[in-house]
């Protein structure tokens, strides 16, 4: 019985299905509503409505949750199920839209609309549907899940709408698109829609087909080299041959046996072994483990050598190496000493801080010689990479451990003096920070369970004795600071430079250019002349290299006239080998001077002599600061100045008397760049001079930074700054009062020679500077210089008092506060 439209039409509501005219889809029916709708179409003979749910979930959907545009199909079988659901085969016939609701309780019947697309075939629409029969073509070809028959039939239809549905039930494309393609009615658009799917999934499928023709290539390949490993290993197996291989993994075993190490470091090179007997020997993946084994068992996990605990010895040893250095050698007698009564301790971690050249990293070595332990070189200036100290994860091409540890293979024992040389001279980029990276190694507490990426387990580096160089510490994070142990090395002193060259560098050069004592012989004014003009350094190493150019003139001179020949070099021949003298030698004025004070100033080189002048020009109050001065030291200029504006009463200087003079400061040598505060009181006592006409006294050289209320702050390098004045002449030195204790650090032989004034308040210094003897010599002083100024101060209106160098109602004399 033939179907006929007869509204209303029972409506089945269909989940993740959208049903195309002419298509013939099997359905299996479960629920109740749906069951009646086709039992009802097949008691009149009735089209059924076919329409999609828009959410597959919903059990019992209601009009808002169907689309309102179906396909009109026909029940062309029933079966029903002993379970309880029907099969249907139904057939699609036509489009056709929902205008009504006309039941929903037992079932749903609704009134629809036949929708009857063009016939019009223009020759667009020809080239289209050719367009659209050539793109179906490939799709079948490639998609391989169409049966190829079919693009005969689709050939061979000539209704563009017909054609339009008869394609779109094989295309694999979302509910969604397929609902899109059912509601577009002209055949034009549905074909360009259809032919956008199309080439959208063969641009897919051809991706799929690469992928999986190199997986195919990929496999076969892997197979082929599996292939050809079984038959070598026939081959050699009829031949005779040993297995190489297997040998190997047995010659592994033993050692890991043999090998004494932490329990996860053993569980981790066994499983690794374990691993490798199941690889073929010629794979890359071998290659890596078989270099992490070795690696592994390479390692001296728990070697050690023995501490030769002798202190007598070790102090011979650390004072034959290097002269000088007390601090350090005393740290390590103490560290040994610790050790002998302990028997175990973490290793210290010093930091020894100092120009170069002093020997920080030759002391290393002494200290490992000094312990009878290995001794391991790092350089870490310009390391940038963290994996330089925490090494590379296996996965990467050419992985390695870090410098730790492939240091600690190299010494071959687990607590050798490790010396991270230039620890200050480190870097960061985008590959990490490798000082955050030693901040585990350097730390006692948690450097027991350090753990390098390429080995992937922990290794104790507590026993390692870390010593660590650096010329200075603002380059230091603050957190590795905290971790080490800081001893300054503040550089050798002309003393000590003397002794080292004939102790050490003479002979040393001697060897290395050919010669014998009898060949040179060089006395101490010329090692003095070498140090104070040719040099100037902390250090000894541009001092090694003029003795060494002296021991080249001299070989030529024994070259020339014989082995027996002797040249002996005094102070005046070392302008004949080595030319004019490269710097100036800092020494005390030849008389006392109006306005020039010496000052003492700390480089990395050592102590200079520093020299403040300060003249007095007619002008407006401005004050000028020469000689390259940072912009601390130019502050501590204007301060000075300000503190003498406030004692100008008590100096005996008139009333508002910057207004009408311009003062110039200046520091000799403009080319060098200088800063700090130390020179305050030295500018203090400079312009006090200036101004006042009163000399400062030559043998007398300060250091101090000042207040504007006249206190004398402390300082830092007061041994360098006091081997400056002993060098330069100097006989009295003004420092800190707070900068007592610091006199001791000062050589004995230098100490003896220098009158150390400590003072706390400019008024001090200005009583120990200045050529008076007390204060009435002071206040005569001030007269003659109000008599030397009246031309200067002209018209400036000063009163008697003002003359006599005190305030209005004072009754202290004017000198009573600079005799303090």
């Amino acid at each position: 019985m033939k179907a006929t439209l007869t509204n209303p039409v029972p409506l089945l509501a269909l989940r993740e299905l959208v049903v195309f005219p002419q298509q013939v889809v099997p359905l299996f029916v479960g629920r109740e509503k749906s069951v009646r709708a086709i039992e009802e179409s097949q008691k009149e003979g009735k089209y059924i409505m076919l329409a999609a749910q828009k959410d597959a979930r919903t059990s019992n959907p209601g009009q808002k949750d169907i689309y309102s545009i179906g396909t009109l199909g026909e029940v062309v079988q029933l079966i029903r199920l002993t379970d309880g659901p029907i099969k249907v085969l139904v057939e699609g016939k036509s489009r056709a839209r929902i205008k009504r609701f006309a039941q929903e309780d037992e079932f749903m019947l609704v009134d629809v609309e036949e929708i009857v697309p063009s016939t019009e075939v223009s020759t667009e629409l020809k080239a289209l549907m050719r367009s659209v029969n050539v793109t179906f073509e490939s799709y079948v070809k490639l998609g391989k899940k169409v049966n190829p028959e079919m693009i005969m039939q689709v050939n061979a239809i000539e209704d563009p709408s017909r054609l339009a549905d008869a394609i779109v039930v094989q295309l694999n494309i979302k509910l969604e698109d397929k609902q899109d393609i059912l509601e577009t009615i002209e055949p034009q658009a549905r074909l360009e829609k259809i032919l956008g799917h199309m080439k959208s999934e063969i641009e897919i499928l051809q991706v799929e087909k690469r992928i999986r023709n190199r997986v195919k290539k990929q496999m076969e390949k892997t197979q082929k080299e599996y292939y050809l490993n079984e038959q070598m290993r026939a081959i050699q197996k009829e031949l005779g041959e040993k297995d190489d291989f297997r040998n190997e993994i047995q010659e592994l075993e033993d050692k890991l046996k043999a090998k004494e190490m932490p329990d996860e470091a053993r569980d981790k090179t066994d499983k690794e072994i374990r691993k490798l007997k199941m690889m073929s020997p010629m794979s890359a993946e071998a290659t890596v483990v078989r270099n992490y084994i070795d690696w592994m068992l390479a390692l001296p996990w728990n070697e050690v050598s023995k501490d030769e605990i002798d202190i007598e010895k070790a102090r011979e040893v650390l004072e034959e190496d290097h002269y000088g250095l007390e601090k350090v050698k005393e740290r390590i007698l103490e560290y040994l000493a610790v050790q002998k009564l302990v028997g175990k301790m973490k290793g210290p971690i010093l930091c020894l801080v100092g120009a170069p050249g002093v020997g920080k990293t030759s002391l290393g070595k002494s200290i490992a010689r000094s312990t009878g332990r290995q001794f391991v070189r790092v350089a870490l200036g310009g390391v940038r990479d963290e994996a330089e100290i925490r090494g590379h994860r296996r996965t990467y091409i050419g992985a390695l451990p870090g410098k730790i540890i492939q240091s600690l293979k190299k010494a071959g024992k687990s607590n050798p003096v490790f010396l991270l040389d230039e620890i200050d001279k480190m870097s960061t980029d985008f590959r990490g920070d490798p000082s955050s990276a030693l901040l585990e190694v350097l730390d006692p507490e948690q450097n027991t369970s350090f753990n390098d990426h390429y080995l992937d387990c922990d290794y104790d580096l507590s026993k390692v004795m870390f010593i660590c160089t650096a010329n200075t510490l603002h380059t230091i994070p603050q957190p590795l600071m905290d971790r080490m142990e800081i001893i300054r090395l503040s550089g050798y002193t002309e003393l000590e430079k003397l002794a080292i060259s004939k102790k050490y560098l003479y002979e040393k050069q001697l060897k290395e250019n050919g010669l014998e004592l009898n060949n040179l012989e060089i006395d101490d004014g010329a090692y003095i002349e070498l140090i104070r003009r040719y040099t100037r350094e902390s250090g000894v190493r541009n001092l090694e290299r003029n003795i060494a150019t002296l021991c080249r003139k001299a070989a030529i001179e024994v070259v020339e006239k014989g082995k027996e020949h002797k040249v002996t070099v005094n102070a005046d021949m070392v302008v004949r080998y080595l030319g004019q003298p490269k710097f100036r030698f800092g020494k005390q004025e030849e008389e006392h001077q109006i306005g020039t004070t010496t000052g003492l100033a700390w480089t990395e080189k050592g102590g200079e002599l520093l020299l403040i002048e300060t003249t007095i020009l007619p002008g407006k109050g401005r004050l000028q600061i020469t000689g390259k001065l940072g912009d601390v030291m130019q502050e501590s200029a204007k301060a000075a100045l300000s503190y003498v504006r406030s004692r100008s009463d008590m100096l005996g200087l008139p009333r508002q008397f910057y207004d009408r003079v311009d003062i110039h400061v200046h520091c000799p040598e403009g080319a060098i760049p200088k800063d700090g505060p130390s020179a305050g009181i030295t500018m203090a006592t400079s312009l006090v001079s200036a101004l006042t006409g009163i000399p400062v006294d030559k043998n007398v050289a300060m250091t101090g930074e000042i207040t504007l209320r006249g206190n004398v702050l402390p300082i830092g390098g007061l041994k360098e700054k006091a081997l400056a004045a002993h060098r330069g002449g100097i006989r009295k030195i003004l420092l800190p009062k707070e900068n007592e204790n610091d006199i001791e650090e000062i050589p004995p032989a230098v100490r003896n020679e220098l009158e150390l004034v400590p003072v706390s308040h400019v008024d001090e210094v200005l009583f120990e500077a200045l050529i008076c003897s007390n204060a009435k010599e002071f206040e005569r002083m001030l007269d003659r210089r109000q008599q030397r100024d009246e031309t200067l101060f002209e018209n400036m209106g000063r009163d008697d008092d003002e003359s006599s160098g005190g305030n209005k109602g004072d009754k202290q004399p004017s000198g009573g506060v600079v005799t303090h």
